[in-house]
């Protein structure tokens, strides 16, 4: 991953308005938290009490947890739409108020616009590197900026291929597909049976951007001079051209998206086979009428000897907001809930998080045989290595969620014939645009 600062963000042309403009609201100011000096944490026997908002279900529970046996450190909860529905805009509107709670729920494709507004603490100030080796290296690079630290690692959804063995034998499948192109041959072969293979979602360019990282793609960096944008890769265009081929040749439903009602339909009646997704989809499919003992996962196909084994979709952070009176606290709870045994398992059994971030413990249910899953330990099996195979140079970038409706914009095109790959360079040409309008500088990656 590409590591930057604050100041590079700001050295890229970014003025007073444009920051206002990037958060959408008043910004909570241009001195940085991070130039002052260290909050002195709590005295001996003193009480510290810490607000975190989150969109988690039921997170006080897992916050009691903590509470019993941390009696001067009690942490309250509150609920918050998830992030672009409606909980960035709280988030952001209590920092220009000077009234955010001390820890956010915060997505790690949102940490550098959270940046940008002086609304997060670096944590490496308050001793959060000593805690890196506990967590999955790839996320802890996702909130690590040179040398400071914006976030702890919350959840996250290396992903892999659930499929229901008996269609594709009926196929004549031997196993699951390894690679992209075994992928497709198999495709076509459960067209024959009337079967579609998985979804190709034409409404959200999330998932079409996990695979292009799979591919080896960067879409963004920060330099020097400001960013550098590239997505038209080879990785990314060859990606392209793969789903563009795919769709053309009815290989995939593009009618629904995963996990609608029309998709658990199929899925339930025979006429979908598979779906490559997070490890987060496996609570999705256990919704899958009747489907218990018929569904197992396998690895995540690969684009034969190139690119990585997995990706990700999804995942948040714990962030420490600029106004907390107690960081030093905050941290020390949001290590607690990411790493321990007890806070893992409580935030598995109470908020239904996705993967745990925690290097050494996936969780306890989760070392368990499904059986759903027939029988299969999947976690162990598939989504342990995935997290093992990821592409260590994707790095996130500001107003990531607007790059990813105009590219969603252009897919939904597709049906009226536009292209994929046409669609992908009309992206990058509109996204530099929208940099420019916020006061962002930005340039085409030349070779």
């Amino acid at each position: 991953m590409a590591l930057f600062t604050r100041r590079q963000l700001l050295g890229a042309g970014l003025s007073s308005a444009a920051i206002a403009l990037l958060a959408g609201c008043s910004t909570p100011g241009m001195t940085s938290v991070n130039s002052a000096p260290l909050m002195t944490p709590a005295a001996t026997g003193e009480k510290v009490t810490l607000t975190y908002w989150a969109w988690l279900k039921d997170l006080q529970k897992v916050a009691d947890v903590f509470n019993a046996t941390h009696p001067n450190i009690q942490v309250e909860t509150a609920w918050i739409p998830g992030g672009n529905a409606g909980g960035y805009q709280k988030l952001y509107s209590a920092l220009a108020a000077g009234a955010a709670p001390d820890i956010g729920q915060i997505e790690f494709r949102t940490i550098p616009e959270f940046i940008l507004v002086n609304g997060l603490v670096d944590l490496s100030r308050y001793g959060a590197n000593d805690y890196a080796h506990l967590y999955d290296p790839t996320l802890w690079d996702q909130v690590s900026y040179t040398g400071g630290v914006y976030g702890i690692p919350q959840d996250s959804g290396p992903m892999a291929m659930f499929y229901q063995p008996a269609i594709l034998e009926a196929a004549g499948a031997i196993g699951t597909p390894r690679t992209w192109a075994d992928w497709a041959a198999l495709a076509t072969e459960l067209r024959g049976q009337n079967t579609y293979i998985d979804v190709f979602s034409l409404s959200d360019a999330s998932p079409f951007a996990a695979i292009a990282a799979q591919a080896g793609a960067t879409w963004l960096r920060p330099d020097a001079d400001g960013w550098v944008i590239n997505m038209t890769d080879e990785a990314t265009l060859n990606t392209a051209r793969f789903f563009d081929a795919a769709i053309d040749q009815d290989l995939v439903e593009t009618g629904y998206g995963a996990y609608s009602p029309a998709w658990f339909a199929a899925a339930a009646n025979g006429s979908l086979a598979s779906v490559v997704t997070a490890s987060w989809g496996d609570a999705l499919v256990e919704g899958v009428g009747g489907g218990s003992g018929k569904w197992r996962v396998a690895p995540m196909p690969v684009w034969g000897d190139t690119g990585f084994g997995s990706s990700y979709v999804g995942g948040s952070t714990s962030a420490v907001m600029a106004s907390s009176k107690h960081p030093k606290e905050a941290l020390e709870f949001a290590v607690w809930m990411t790493t321990s045994k007890e806070g893992i398992d409580a935030m598995i059994a109470n908020s239904g998080i996705g993967w745990s971030p925690a290097r050494d413990f996936i969780g306890t249910t989760r070392e368990a045989p499904s059986e759903f899953f027939s029988g299969q330990s999947y976690n162990q099996e598939i989504f342990v290595p995935a997290t093992q195979q990821q592409n260590p140079d994707w790095s996130w970038w500001p107003v990531t969620q607007q790059s990813f409706n105009i590219l969603s914009d252009g897919f939904r095109r597709k049906a009226s014939g536009t292209t994929l790959v046409d669609s992908v360079a009309t992206a990058e040409q509109q996204i530099m645009t929208v940099f420019r309008n916020k006061g962002l500088s930005i340039r085409k990656e030349t070779a």
